[in-house]
């Protein structure tokens, strides 16, 4: 069983940055992909970001240039720099672990005042 424990997040005005940062524990491995999705209010939740044990980023086109993720694999953590943040940023943010059971974060909340 995996657990993952996110922190970070709050409320930030447009062109402002924030952090955020995902630990998982339990039955893990360093191989397993983590990233982020959110989900904004009354719209699905969309994938962001994802890192492999390699630390290759993958980004959503929405936020390419403005958020950067990484990871310590020896911390088993991931953290997510945002930068430039939008309105549109406004969302909950869940980490995810890819494996052969994917597990989800509790989720954060981001909010982005114009």
């Amino acid at each position: 069983q995996v657990q993952l424990v996110e922190s970070g997040g709050g409320l930030v005005e447009a062109g402002g940055s924030l952090s955020l940062s995902c630990t998982a524990s339990g039955s893990i491995f360093r191989t397993n992909a983590m990233g982020w999705y959110r989900q904004a209010p009354g719209k699905q939740r969309e994938f962001v970001v994802s890192i492999n044990s390699l630390r290759k980023p993958t980004y959503a086109d929405s936020v390419k240039g403005r958020f950067t993720i990484s990871r310590n694999n020896a911390e088993n953590t991931v953290y997510l720099q945002m930068s430039s943040l939008k309105p549109e940023d406004t969302a909950v943010y869940q980490c995810k672990i890819w494996g052969p059971i994917d597990a989800w974060g509790q989720g954060t909340q981001v909010t982005v005042s114009s």
